[in-house]
């Protein structure tokens, strides 16, 4: 079956999972949320998705584990349905994320992993500003991502194993590293790992050594939620601290002082409810009358992930 198109704006989609983030894209998408999909969850329209008639959807938004999203985008795809897929989407192996991926080009379906920060306001704006050159070069760049969630993930048994917090929070800021920068040079390294509270790990920093040099450190035991950006460069530097959800969110820019002294900085501070979400939903809505598929990130940031979980175990 090929896809079915979306006549005008017309969208019908299923939310299948009605965890934390299938409530928040069942908001977002309103009245074009047709049916929901849970195994479990009370009040859900259906169990299984093979239950829901294929001709009353064109699209669903999954927010389920990762485990089972290989095969339920397969079926989708198969079937020529358009699909947002919660971050991050890993495979048991390099092919079966190529597969998806050719799957969503013969059947001419949307085939999109969420990341939905990418629509950070701020991080908008810094990628603007990179790509007038306003910096110079590049020197390096440390990104804190942290929250306070260790014990809401140790009382998830699909949360708490494999990487932890290494592919939850990890994969956002290797996904800003692609959005922000493109594909760095080297190869990753692991710095530090620690399971302060779970059984996976809690708390991890690695790193990009190079030319651009990029730092990253993630945590579950940051009690107050916290983002930060530092980017340092040639002709002065960028700081992001906190992101929209947690406000305020502040983004400084400094120019350079030569050959020394303190710089001259404008700031701009958001106190906004999250905008991340709306704007994500429609960018798969405008992706949907042309579709493609981001899967070539997936497949970087799952090799990415593979190399940290190697180095883990040496």
């Amino acid at each position: 079956m090929d896809r079915i198109p979306l006549p005008g704006n017309r969208m019908r989609c299923l939310v299948v999972g009605l965890g934390i983030q299938g409530k928040k894209r069942l908001k977002i998408a309103g009245p074009e949320a047709v049916y929901t999909v849970d195994p479990v969850a009370a009040g859900a329209n259906y169990r299984r998705i093979e239950d829901v008639p294929l001709n009353e959807y064109n699209a669903a938004l999954c927010c389920v584990p990762d485990d089972p999203k290989p095969a339920l985008l397969r079926y989708l795809l198969q079937n020529g349905k358009h699909v947002l897929v919660e971050k991050p989407l890993l495979g048991k192996d390099r092919g079966e994320l190529e597969e998806l991926a050719q799957l969503a080009e013969k059947k001419r379906a949307v085939c999109y992993t969420a990341y939905n920060h990418r629509f950070e306001p701020h991080l908008v704006t810094v990628r603007k500003i990179l790509e007038t050159g306003e910096l110079g070069r590049l020197y390096q760049a440390n990104f804190f991502y942290g929250n306070g969630t260790a014990r809401d993930v140790r009382n998830s048994p699909w949360r708490d194993r494999d990487l932890g917090v290494i592919s939850d929070l990890g994969s956002h800021l290797l996904d800003w590293t692609l959005f922000l920068f493109g594909r760095p040079a080297g190869e990753l390294q692991l710095w530090s790992c620690r399971r302060c509270e779970n059984l996976a790990p809690d708390h991890a920093k690695f790193a990009f050594p190079g030319d651009l040099h990029l730092e990253y450190e993630v945590s579950l035991l940051s009690w107050r939620n916290t983002f930060r950006l530092d980017l340092w460069a040639e002709r002065g530097s960028l700081h992001v601290d906190c992101l929209c959800k947690w406000g305020p969110s502040i983004l400084s820019v400094r120019n350079r002082a030569l050959p020394s002294g303190r710089p001259k900085e404008r700031t701009e501070t958001l106190e906004k409810i999250d905008p991340t979400w709306e704007a994500e939903y429609a960018h798969f809505r405008e992706l949907c009358r042309q579709p493609a598929h981001n899967l070539a990130n997936d497949i970087w940031i799952q090799e990415q992930l593979g190399a940290l979980r190697q180095q883990m175990k040496s």
